[in-house]
C-alpha cells in the first residue's frame, strides 16, 4: 500500500501569499500530489506567517471536515534565503524555519527561494502545463535550465542526483547585457546615460522594467508616434518612481497595445529577441539537453510573441554553436502555480 504524506506548501510574496494543504503519494513516475485545500491571503494583513498559517489550518478544518496534520512544510519566498532564514521582500517578516517548526508544531519546515521552487516544480508538471517552442528528444541525465522574466530575470538550473534533481540557484540575470546589433548598442548607450551607470545587466532589458526601458528608448529616438493612451500610462509610472505600489503596469499596457501600436509592437519584438538571446547564452553555458524552460507571467501572457519566431531565432543565433541550440527542447511553463508544486515536492524530499 502506498504511503501518503501530508504536506503544507506556500508561495510567500510581498503582496499575496498562497497556501496549499497537500497529500503526496509515491508513484512509478514520481510523486503524485493531491490538493486538499488552498487559500490566498494578502500578506500585509498578517503580522507574521505563523499567524496566517494557523488561520489557514482552521479554515481548512472547517471546509474539509478533517483536521490537517502536515508532517512537513516548505515555503517559497520572494527574496533571498540563507541558512533556512529569510526576510520577505516588501514585508516586515523575518522567517526562520526552526522557529516555524516550533510555532506550527510541524516536524520539518524548509524555506527556499521562489525561483528555486519553480525549478523543483518542473518535475511535477503535466504535458498540458507546457507549450513547446522547440521539439527535441530530452536526455534524462543532462542538465535542465530555467529562466523567467518578471519584475527581474530569474535563472536557475537542475542537475540529476540519483533519482531526483537538485536545483542550483543563479544570479545570471545580473550578467552583462550583450548587444547584438547597432540598435541594441544604442539601447545600451541610452540606458547607461539614463541611469548614469557604466554597466547594464541583462535584466534591465529582459524583464518587465526592461519592456518599459525599451519603449522609452524607441520613443526618445522618435521611432514612431506615441499613442495618447500608452503615453498616459508611461507618464503615470514615471511620476510614481520610488512608490512600491504603483497604480499602473506600463509593461502590460505596452504588451496589450502591441497589436495596434507600432512603438509597442517594435518594443515587444526587441524584447523577445533579447529574451531569446539570453536563453541561448544560458543554454551555451549549461547545454541543457534535459530541457530549457521559460517561466513567468510575461511569457504566458505573450505566448504568440514567443511563438512568432524572433525568440527562437535569437536563441539559435550562436554561430557555429547553432546545431547545439537546435538539439535543446524548449518549453514555456503555462501553469502559474508551478512554484507551489515545487514547494510541495521539495517538502516531500525532506
Amino acid at each position: 500500500m502506498a504511503i501518503m504524506t501530508q504536506l503544507l506548501a506556500g508561495d510567500i510574496g510581498g503582496t499575496k501569499t498562497i497556501l496549499r494543504w497537500v497529500n503526496a503519494y509515491p508513484h512509478s513516475e514520481g510523486t503524485r500530489l493531491k490538493t486538499l485545500y488552498e487559500a490566498r491571503y494578502m500578506s500585509a494583513e498578517f503580522a507574521d506567517l505563523a499567524i496566517m498559517v494557523r488561520q489557514f489550518l482552521a479554515e481548512a478544518t472547517q471546509q474539509v471536515g478533517e483536521i490537517p496534520a502536515p508532517e512537513k512544510a516548505c515555503f517559497a519566498i520572494a527574496g533571498p534565503v540563507v541558512n533556512n532564514t529569510s526576510s520577505v521582500t516588501n514585508l516586515s517578516w523575518f522567517l526562520e524555519a526552526r522557529q516555524l517548526e516550533r510555532d506550527l508544531a510541524i516536524a520539518q519546515v524548509s524555506l527556499i527561494n521562489d525561483f528555486a521552487a519553480v525549478g523543483y516544480g518542473v518535475g511535477g508538471l503535466e504535458p498540458t502545463d507546457l507549450r513547446t517552442l522547440q521539439t527535441a528528444d530530452p536526455q534524462p541525465q543532462a542538465p535542465i535550465a530555467i529562466l523567467g522574466a518578471g519584475t527581474g530575470l530569474g535563472e536557475c538550473f537542475l542537475i540529476r542526483q540519483g533519482q531526483q534533481y537538485q536545483v542550483f540557484a543563479s544570479e545570471g540575470g545580473h550578467a552583462d547585457f550583450a548587444p547584438r546589433s547597432e540598435l541594441e548598442f544604442q539601447l545600451l548607450k541610452y540606458l547607461r546615460e539614463k541611469h548614469q551607470i557604466t554597466r547594464i545587466s541583462v535584466e534591465r532589458v529582459v524583464s518587465g522594467q526592461g519592456i518599459v526601458a525599451i519603449y522609452q528608448f524607441l520613443r526618445d529616438r522618435q521611432c514612431g508616434v506615441e499613442s495618447p493612451e500608452v503615453a498616459r500610462a508611461i507618464r503615470t509610472w514615471e511620476h510614481e518612481a520610488g512608490i512600491s505600489e504603483k497604480s499602473v503596469d506600463p509593461a502590460a499596457v505596452i504588451a496589450i497595445a502591441a497589436g495596434q501600436d507600432y512603438l509597442c509592437e517594435r518594443t515587444m519584438q526587441l524584447f523577445a529577441e533579447a529574451y531569446g538571446a539570453e536563453a541561448g547564452n544560458l543554454a551555451l553555458k549549461l547545454l541543457p539537453y534535459g530541457g530549457l524552460y521559460i517561466a513567468g507571467g510575461i511569457a504566458t501572457k505573450n505566448l504568440s510573441l514567443l511563438e512568432s519566431g524572433g525568440f527562437m531565432r535569437a536563441m539559435a543565433d550562436k554561430g557555429r554553436m547553432r546545431p547545439l541550440m537546435e538539439q535543446i527542447p524548449v518549453h514555456v511553463i503555462l501553469n502559474p502555480q508551478v512554484g507551489l508544486i515545487g514547494a510541495a515536492l521539495y517538502a516531500n524530499f525532506l
